[in-house]
């Protein structure tokens, strides 16, 4: 089962939900939270002893004050910042607030002496401002708070989401949010971790579990949720003793024009190592050479001269076609006559998706069950623009659904669309992989798991993650800067390793 992304209002739902099965109450469920982040921070932080707590009215701000209290207790050197304004404190951080004030060794100062503070380079800032109740952008005192706070180079930790983030949609483009360099948040993630015009605030997400209600969140729904490992190791099949060539597919990579063959050998070594029993390359003559030597395991199959003109195979062959493909009027033509006469589910990507842009007819053309890969400028030529990435993924599971095809929405966090609307974000891969031919390897991949049988669905949740785990591999031995997609293919051995270990631990 994926971790599913719940909003703001199903996690108070969640909450309460809690309190009422165990039972617990408000207070004592706030104080195990508290002691979960507590715990975090006093193992993350060895180096710095001296914390500047920043809390809200409301309940997050309950938790900061908590936190503030139990990290103190542990040997932490703690101030803590709280509003002047007459609002009163939450039933919950009341209690805290009046627990603090217990203690001798804690002062408790005004937001605005922040500014004749010393924060020293060993002063950690707390943000325990707003948590997932906030409903519009900061205003007011709160606002000016977060604007000098961003301005500090101190190490600054969000609990549970950065201050003047909604959980679930994006404000405006000119709220100011507070920039944490970690966000521990708690239960689940928060969607807007996942867009690219908000996760960018929150640093390194730790999703702490602090012990909720396990039936709330097995039989609530969600139409989000993030891959995790426990998902992939579930999708998984381990390779049989007794199998043979014949048992994992044919897959044929269709693509390469003049000056464009590296594209078709990244897809073509890719489906290789990912497990195809058998794997063709459909390229034009101008590619042999350098295909059968750079790919001696599979065969060729000639498509053209200079550029594809002839989209022939075998009907039991599962094809990825893009990479490397082009867009001359003689391979669209016979590329378009092509989808006519094809109705088997297969991968799209680059050349491919953006011959299909031409003409909003075209999209019919695509096979029910196809998985398309669209990067977000690929995607705007296919179905038009967006403001931002929110409204893009909502237009792309219009189209998922309407067209009866799988997205893969390729960004930061990839998101996997479903034909019933429903969407996989992924969290494996990183920075290392914005390089020309990452999305050849990952058409590779696609398209040697459906030829394996894994169904469009699987092969999309497993394909992300193994090519965003690949990469991660990758970043830590060759930088982010520096790996290259032949590096990430390099490490798809040992992701199945890692996956093989996970499935034999599980029998």
């Amino acid at each position: 089962m994926p971790m599913k992304v719940f909003t703001a209002e199903q996690i108070r739902s969640w909450d309460q939900f809690t309190i009422s099965q165990e039972p617990v109450s408000s207070i004592q469920l706030m104080e195990r939270a508290s002691m979960v982040l507590a715990h975090w921070i006093s193992e993350h932080c060895k180096n710095h002893k001296k914390l500047a707590v920043f809390c809200g009215k409301g309940n997050n701000g309950g938790d900061g004050l908590a936190v503030a209290r139990i990290l103190y207790l542990k040997g932490f050197d703690v101030d803590v910042f709280i509003s002047d304004s007459k609002i009163k404190f939450s039933e919950d951080a009341s209690v805290n607030l009046k627990r603090l004030r217990d203690l001798s060794g804690i002062s408790v100062r005004k937001f605005d002496q922040n500014e004749y503070y010393n924060f020293d380079d060993k002063t950690i800032i707390v943000d325990a401002l707003f948590g997932t109740g906030l409903s519009r952008p900061l205003e007011g005192e709160y606002k000016t708070l977060v604007e000098q706070l961003n301005t500090k180079k101190n190490i600054k930790i969000s609990i549970d989401i950065p201050s003047g983030l909604s959980a679930d949609e994006m404000f405006t483009h000119d709220s100011v949010i507070l920039k944490a360099d970690y966000t521990l948040t708690l239960h689940c993630w928060k969607r807007t971790f996942l867009h690219p015009e908000t996760g960018k605030y929150t640093g390194k997400v730790e999703v702490l579990d602090i012990d909720l209600s396990q039936i709330y969140a097995d039989t609530t729904d969600s139409e989000y949720s993030v891959i995790d490992d426990q998902q992939v190791g579930s999708i998984f099949i381990p390779r049989q003793e007794f199998s043979h060539k014949g048992s994992y597919g044919k897959a044929v990579i269709i693509g390469g024009s003049y000056g464009k063959i590296g594209a078709a050998v990244l897809a073509t070594q890719s489906a290789l190592k990912t497990g195809a029993g058998l794997t063709f390359t459909l390229a034009p003559e101008c590619g042999y050479e350098i295909l059968q030597i750079s790919c001696p395991e599979a065969m060729f199959i000639k498509g053209g001269e200079q550029v594809m003109t002839n989209f022939e195979f075998d009907k039991d062959f599962t094809c990825g076609i893009g990479p490397g493909l082009g867009t001359h009027s003689d391979t669209e033509k016979s590329f378009l006559s092509f989808l006519k006469n094809y109705s088997q589910p297969l991968i799209l990507d680059a050349d491919a998706l953006n011959i299909l842009s031409k003409d909003p007819k075209y999209l019919e053309l695509i096979p029910k069950k196809s998985i398309i890969t669209p990067h977000p400028k690929e995607f705007e030529r296919l179905f038009g623009s967006t403001d931002h990435s929110f409204k893009r993924l909502e237009l792309a599971r219009e189209k998922a659904k309407e067209l009866d095809i799988y997205i893969v929405l390729k960004d930061h966090h990839t998101q996997v669309i479903t034909p019933q609307g429903n969407v996989f974000y992924n969290i494996t891969g990183n920075a290392g992989l914005a390089k020309g031919g990452s999305g050849d390897i990952l058409t590779g991949i696609l398209t040697s798991l459906l030829a394996q049988r894994y169904s469009p669905e699987q092969a999309c949740i497993l394909g992300v993650w193994l090519h965003g785990r690949a990469a991660d591999i990758a970043s830590e031995k060759h930088s982010k800067e520096s790996m290259l997609p032949t590096d990430v293919i390099d490490e798809f051995g040992n992701v199945f390793e890692e996956l093989n270990r996970k499935v034999e631990k599980s029998l």
